[in-house]
């Protein structure tokens, strides 16, 4: 991005130190789709390196399922183009998962110029911990729910039923856990940013506990499967992560300028009214 907080004038800006509106908004949409280009480009890239092991990819992710099921079950496809179309896709998520990081950094490098530095020194770690956090829940579901709900589930199966699930509905389901517990383990980082930008105190955040209690086993409810062992597996977690979301937010505190403009009119506030200390006789 050309025009910048705190950076200096650009050769090609007016003598007021600011780029003409129309080509500023044109450099902005040039430099835009370049970063897009990139970011498509390296997905693309993974993609075609993993493309040879596409079948290897979609075994490792249904392994949890088969490990649950009775020895020789195997998966069926029931659509013409499955047995192609569904490990493409599933390749294709782990290619973008892989890709993840350059993408991001290319988001950071069209934002970044536009940030003050302040702003720059809370941005970078609050992505940074979003993508950690994201994969780490991708992994308590993968080496742990996973686990759980499908023996839970292939327990209940009576014996004149061959459990066979169908790969694109098997898809659909481990894609749908992978997101809510990706966006479950988000709960630290947004409740940090909550106190840092300063909509909600920690002492607020405390007092709404019963209330994060009580939506953490609704969405739970919501996006998990119908059974308790699933829906615990969410809910619980959820709560933990709120409790250390208050804990780290403890040490970070509010953002300065923030602060800076709270102190600034509680010092207005306090301060004797100057208008009315004088009056002309």
């Amino acid at each position: 991005m050309s025009t910048t907080p705190g950076n200096d004038t650009d050769p090609q800006a007016d003598p007021a130190g600011e780029a003409p509106p129309g080509e500023s908004f044109m450099s902005h949409l040039v430099e835009l789709r370049q970063r897009v280009v990139r970011a498509a480009g390296s997905v693309l890239l993974v993609f075609v390196l993993l493309s040879p092991f596409m079948k290897q990819i979609f075994d490792v992710v249904s392994l949890p399922l088969m490990s649950a099921l009775p020895a020789g079950t195997r998966l069926l496809a029931t659509g013409v183009i499955s047995p192609f179309f569904v490990p493409l896709k599933v390749t294709l998520f782990v290619a973008f998962l892989l890709a993840l990081p350059y993408v991001l950094y290319q988001v950071w490098a069209f934002v970044a110029p536009g940030l003050y530095q302040h702003e720059k020194r809370l941005a970078l770690p609050v992505l940074a911990s979003s993508v950690g956090m994201f994969f780490l829940g991708m992994s308590y579901c993968y080496f742990v729910v996973f686990g759980f709900v499908f023996r839970f589930i292939a327990g209940f199966a009576p014996e004149s039923v061959a459990v066979a699930p169908d790969i694109e509905n098997y898809l659909s389901f481990v894609m749908g856990m992978f997101l809510a517990f990706g966006l479950t383990f988000e709960v630290p980082v947004v409740v940090v940013l909550l106190v840092r930008f300063g909509v909600a105190t920690i002492a607020q955040l405390k007092q709404a506990r019963p209330y994060v209690i009580v939506g953490a086993f609704i969405v739970a409810a919501v996006v998990t499967p119908p059974d308790v062992v699933s829906q615990l597996l969410l809910a619980i977690p959820l709560c933990l992560l709120y409790e250390f979301g208050l804990q780290v937010a403890r040490f970070t505190g509010i953002s300065p300028s923030r602060a800076e403009a709270d102190a600034e009119a509680a010092a207005a506030a306090a301060s004797p009214d100057a208008g009315g200390a004088t009056k002309d006789s």
